[in-house]
């Protein structure tokens, strides 16, 4: 899919610059477009090797979480939750603990950890399958809740931000953690309607109506503020919140006699790794995407759009994300790519800027997770599990895109 995806974006880039060439008779668009490759993979190189600080500072936080035993205690609260939600699969059957240590480490932002024990709970939810090419109930709503993204710490947004020159990385927390709860709730649903889930068991019933109750609330009292309040009222309560949960990490670890500073060395020394990998992966897709911009493409497939969505009288600057909609659940790379790349163009803390980072934050890589789930037990008919992912996507890019008019509109 990936490497469809690349060679694809260079070849609409080369027919981009022909198009350039021979019909609007510009003869330097060939040296416009090489610049831009070269500029492009510059930048990559540049962002990536930024975010080699931020990414050890909250990859150490969260190593100092996990040893604390935070990982361990959320997995223990969902567990009631999972239960219920998973019918088929037998009370005490090692599937439940995977999935509530997957889904805890996936709210953490813990995705070294989060990946290989989703992989591990699908392999045990194989185990209960009676047709083993065909996909279960549990592992479809399993595969559409991780899809969905829930992220409660979406540390790379913050570090991606922080790299590319925003005056407050964090300020976009609040409206990633509406839109990625609007994802994953629109993403359940879909699933409990296909499979008849009885959604209306008390303890379903207690935590998806608190969740709701709790979401709508915070989103109620920041519809209730005046604009020019919003933003700033957002920042302080991200940046609390976000303080406040090192501080609990820090707490934990001393009171279970955590060395909390060895802790975030051995976190720290795999963010540092995980910026260095990236590096390739980012250079690939800036440099298709950058190749893609200056030959005329790109802006020609949002210019055809923006005319379509004017003419219906809309408001047109929430297409300069749609690059990273589309790309979205195709590619978590390309997706990034896409972000930083409308960072870079835009500003951090453009509307463009922050909607693409909301974007970013409100779902997971659809086909990815698809690929890398159900490819590793051999999962070959996927029935529901597609449209259910789709929709979530949908969900999730229809609330960011109407958190970011909320929250940032009015700054633009």
């Amino acid at each position: 899919m990936l490497n469809a995806i690349w060679v694809g974006f260079l070849l609409i880039a080369f027919g981009g610059a022909l198009v350039q060439f021979y019909v609007h008779d510009q003869a330097d668009i060939f040296a416009r477009v090489m610049q831009a490759a070269f500029d492009s993979a510059k930048t990559g190189f540049e962002v990536a090797l930024g975010l080699t600080g931020v990414m050890a500072l909250w990859l150490g936080v969260m190593k100092i979480g996990e040893r604390a035993g935070f990982l361990d205690r959320l997995a223990r609260w969902l567990a009631p939750l999972f239960a219920r939600l998973f019918p088929d699969v037998p009370k005490g059957h090692p599937a439940l603990g995977s999935i509530t240590m997957n889904m805890a480490a996936n709210m953490l932002g813990l995705d070294n950890a989060a990946t290989p024990i989703g992989i591990k709970a699908m392999r045990e939810l194989q185990e209960l399958n009676p047709d083993k090419t065909t996909a279960s109930n549990a592992q479809i709503l399993f595969l559409v809740l991780n899809a969905s993204s829930v992220t409660l710490l979406p540390v790379t947004i913050f570090t991606y931000r922080a790299q590319l020159g925003a005056a407050d990385p964090t300020d976009v927390f609040i409206p990633i953690l509406l839109a990625t709860y609007c994802s994953t709730l629109v993403g359940l649903l879909a699933v409990a309607f296909y499979q008849r889930l009885r959604l209306f068991d008390p303890v379903l019933l207690a935590w998806l109506g608190g969740l709701s109750l709790a979401v709508g609330a915070l989103a109620a009292y920041f519809i209730s503020l005046p604009a020019e309040r919003m933003a700033g009222q957002s920042s302080l309560l991200s940046n609390f919140l976000l303080l406040a949960v090192v501080a609990t990490f820090l707490i934990g670890a001393a009171l279970k006699r955590v060395n909390a500073y060895e802790a975030f060395i051995e976190g720290a020394k795999e963010g540092f790794h995980t910026a260095v990998t990236i590096i390739p992966y980012l250079v690939a897709m800036l440099v298709a995407i950058g190749m893609l911009r200056a030959s005329g493409a790109l802006p020609a497939f949002i210019d055809l759009v923006r005319g379509a969505v004017a003419a219906w009288g809309l408001d047109t600057r929430w297409l300069d994300a749609l690059p990273t909609m589309v790309m979205k659940p195709l590619s978590g790379s390309g997706a990034r790519a896409m972000m930083v790349e409308t960072m870079q163009t835009h500003g951090a803390d453009s509307f463009a800027g922050r909607l693409a980072s909301i974007v970013q934050g409100s779902t997971e890589t659809t086909f990815y997770v698809l690929a890398v789930y159900f490819g590793a037990v051999g999962i070959q008919r996927v029935r529901h599990a597609v449209a259910c992912g789709l929709l979530a996507d949908l969900a999730g890019f229809s609330a960011a895109v109407f958190v970011a008019y909320l929250f940032f509109g009015a700054l633009v």
